[in-house]
Formats: structure tokens, C-alpha cells, sequence
């Protein structure tokens, strides 16, 4: 599987997510909810991220997963201590810090960041901020196919 991550591109210049990861300040990115969501336990060491910032209709960054760490059901204290401990690699700001403050967290390491040929992407209504595909000339304008959440359920 390979992993199509929408960037949050708000904030001040440099502030911008995908702007940290290619500049090697970002080496992880958490996804967190009250539940169980994607991408968690559905990620893992070797596949490909591909980088898109929200917004814009072009992927333009890949990296492969280094390491992933999956946690459920954890407290205030516990969710503050992992985002801590983890604040080297994943590079929040303060408002970033406060989004992801969630029962549920994926965090997921990457390795080997590249600027790519930017591929035209082709949003469909039903996709979220993170997709699991086959191959990402499934979501390309020309070659894609109908997103469903099959490849995403737990």
C-alpha cells in the first residue's frame, strides 16, 4: 500500500508543514482522534508517503515510513508525554499541539524525504486528510479510480 498525507499549510512562512518535512525539520507527522481513524494500525516501516499541501491539486513529496507507533485509550498526561517526548521528530507549534491532543495517536516516522514531478491529483467528495491506496496513480488525474474506504477499514 502507499499513503497519499494532506498537509496543513497554515500559519507563518515556514510554518507550513510540508515546508518543515522537505526541509528536514519535520521526521514525523500524528494523526490522532477519540477513536480509532485512519491511518492507525494501517501503516507501516517500508510503505511510501506521498505529500500533498490541503489545498492544492498537485503531490509533490514522498518519503518512506521509518517507524510507526500506535496508541489507544490514552489519559491527558499520557497524550502530553508522547507528543513530548516526540516533539524532535514531529515539530508541532503550540495551536498543532493542541489539535492532536487526542485519545488516539499514530505516529509515523519517515525517512529518505524526495521532491517529486508534481502529480496532478484528483479530489473526489468522499476522500479524507490521509489515504490508503494501491498505487498513487489511483487518485491521478487521468489514471484514477473511485475512491471507496475499503483498503481503510480496520
Amino acid at each position: 500500500m502507499v499513503h497519499l498525507v494532506y498537509c496543513d499549510n497554515e500559519g507563518r512562512k515556514g510554518e507550513k508543514v510540508l515546508d518543515k518535512i522537505l526541509a528536514g525539520t519535520k521526521t514525523a507527522v500524528v494523526r490522532g482522534a477519540a477513536g480509532r481513524k485512519i491511518p492507525h494500525s494501517r501503516v507501516f516501516a517500508g510503505e511510501r508517503l506521498y505529500f500533498m499541501e490541503k489545498g492544492s491539486a498537485s503531490i509533490t513529496a514522498a518519503a518512506i515510513v521509518k517507524s510507526v507507533q500506535n496508541y489507544i485509550k490514552l489519559s491527558d498526561e499520557e497524550i502530553e508525554k508522547i507528543l513530548a517526548d516526540n516533539q524532535s521528530k514531529l515539530n508541532l507549534s503550540e495551536k498543532q499541539k493542541v489539535r492532536w491532543h487526542k485519545k488516539c495517536l499514530c505516529l509515523v516516522e519517515f525517512e529518505n524525504v524526495e521532491k517529486i514531478t508534481p502529480i496532478a491529483f484528483e479530489r473526489q467528495s468522499n476522500m479524507d486528510d490521509w489515504l490508503i491506496i494501491e498505487k498513487i496513480e489511483d487518485v491521478a488525474r487521468g489514471t484514477s479510480v473511485p475512491y471507496d474506504y475499503e483498503k481503510s477499514k480496520f
